[in-house]
């Protein structure tokens, strides 16, 4: 029997993605995606198996399949995808507790690669340049998808410390952008009017979508123990960004940001959480020395060039009119006034 791999998280782009990927290399001979909504996303020969990663059953499926890889991309980034904050953190933190306690009972179990974020670094005045795998947060997450990926990386951790024989290999990935992916950052800067936050100009980061997913891959083909940081190189200013995407900043007072994030929320256009206006405020930079040194991965896309990428598919350079960034403005400037007068 060779070897097999489990994806979790094959229900949602990135996570149904990597299936494929996996089931098109010959270094495995059996693919299994687990997610309790069926995929919509090709996932080519991968088997799909409806599970919960937060039931015990996933034990039975993992043993029960001689699972030897185990993918952990289940880990959902904002509330509207599953459902509500109080979803979301059970999926990703009872879920990956659920999914570390099948893989500890599992003898197969000889590898496992987990997806998290350098959101784990959080974002603020005191962070340094550049944050190396060692680095100690200063500003620590306390919410969302970046308070989530800390507490699943303590649990990995405490999971490798009882399986010493498991290879454990967890990547912190920079944002993700690209012609497909859907994330917090996709959707703030497709808004023809983006909320900025007054006095600053954020240092950001991000990775091409095909660039991360192939990071995963080369984890799950190598043999590399280790937290790792996965990003493009260099850096962008957000007011660049804002720029090359043809969008037009408004500049929000800091105290008045909570508001308008709750008007872009619930109107459904980003993900405009304490925690992204943290980001957009401060911004941050991971070292990728490791990266390129000890776990052997090259990127393809630059940072610039990634988002590039992620402007020219959406058809984001189109410059809007002056007529109609006036009407935008104004529109959210009223929003904002209209919410903090509720407030």
């Amino acid at each position: 029997m060779g070897r097999v791999v489990l994806v979790t998280g094959v229900s949602r782009y990135l996570g149904s993605r990597m299936a494929q990927i996996l089931s098109d290399d010959p270094t495995f001979d059996r693919v299994i995606g687990v997610d309790v909504v069926a995929p919509v996303h090709d996932i080519g020969s991968a088997e799909y198996v409806r599970a919960d990663i937060r039931n015990p059953i996933m034990a039975k499926v993992i043993a029960g399949s001689d699972v030897d890889t185990v993918m952990h991309m289940g880990v959902i980034a904002t509330p509207v995808q599953a459902g509500g904050r109080m979803s979301m953190k059970e999926i990703n933190v009872i879920g990956t507790m659920q999914l570390l306690a099948a893989c500890q009972k599992a003898a197969s179990v000889k590898q496992l690669v987990v997806k998290s974020t350098t959101g784990v670094y959080g974002s603020g005045p005191r962070d340094p340049a550049m944050f190396t795998e060692e680095s100690q947060p200063t500003h620590v997450p306390r919410s969302g998808w970046s308070k989530d990926s800390v507490e699943v990386e303590a649990y990995v951790r405490g999971f490798s410390r009882r399986r010493p024989d498991v290879v454990v290999t967890t990547l912190r990935l920079a944002n993700f952008l690209g012609p497909r992916v859907e994330t917090p950052m996709t959707s703030f800067f497709s808004l023809p009017v983006v909320p900025t936050v007054m006095g600053f100009d954020a240092r950001l980061q991000f990775l091409h979508e095909d660039d991360g997913l192939a990071a995963l891959h080369h984890a799950a083909t190598t043999t590399y123990h280790g937290t790792v940081n996965v990003a493009g190189d260099g850096i962008i200013l957000l007011s660049q960004a804002v720029r090359r995407a043809g969008r037009v900043t408004v500049p929000v007072y800091m105290p008045f940001t909570a508001v308008v994030g709750g008007l872009v929320r619930r109107a459904g256009l980003a993900d405009f959480s304490p925690e992204q206006v943290q980001f957009l405020a401060f911004g941050r930079g991971v070292d990728t020395t490791r990266m390129r040194r000890d776990f052997g991965f090259e990127p393809q896309f630059s940072t610039a060039a990634a988002f590039n990428v992620f402007v020219k598919s959406r058809g984001l350079d189109r410059h809007l009119s002056a007529e109609r960034i006036t009407e935008l403005e104004q529109a959210l400037l009223g929003l904002a006034t209209r919410g903090r007068v509720n407030a």
